[in-house]
């Protein structure tokens, strides 16, 4: 991924007003991010523990989403899976984030939902470069490629359930 600029991130928001993306947490360290190893930029708000932001590249445009999640956790024995990147976690380590709708279907409501890791650091779970709380990943035929292909796709199918379809 290439790096953002905080007006970059700000400007990419679909799914909520100009004044709300221009009022939420930015991460202050964009300029110490691994660019290179991530597929998408991920952050949770450390003013509002149920809210998270995703922003990547899709179609040679930037989407950023907001999104929310259930702030119960599962006991620590549970173990889920990641939809995108599919690393297992145990406890708390995936969460159902759920992101409303862009447009008039967002105004009235409805929204989308998909387990991810909690700390939305799949790219960085795929390379290696973090190891989770269970002490790995499974072990996968695909290549390195491949599951990052495999990851991209399943976040592009994602981000695709959200566009407005008029402006799409």
């Amino acid at each position: 991924m290439r790096s953002l600029t905080e007006q970059d991130i700000r400007t990419s928001f679909i799914n909520c007003s100009k004044g709300e993306a221009k009022r939420l947490a930015v991460p202050r360290d964009l300029a110490e991010r691994p660019w290179d190893d991530l597929d998408f930029l991920g952050w949770r708000d450390p003013g509002a523990p149920d809210r998270s932001y995703l922003v990547a590249e899709r179609d040679g445009k930037l989407v950023g989403v907001t999104m929310r999640f259930p702030s119960s956790q599962r006991g620590f024995l549970h173990r889920s899976m990641c939809s995108l990147c599919l690393t297992t976690h145990r406890g708390g380590g995936v969460s159902l984030m759920t992101a409303r709708k862009a447009g008039t279907a967002g105004r009235e409501g409805n929204s989308v939902g998909l387990y991810m890791c909690t700390d939305l650091a799949c790219s960085l779970y795929l390379r290696g470069r973090k190891i989770p709380d269970s002490g790995s990943r499974f072990e996968e035929s695909l290549t390195l490629e491949e599951q990052i292909s495999r990851t991209t796709d399943n976040l592009n199918a994602f981000l695709g359930k959200l566009r407005d379809p008029v402006r799409n």
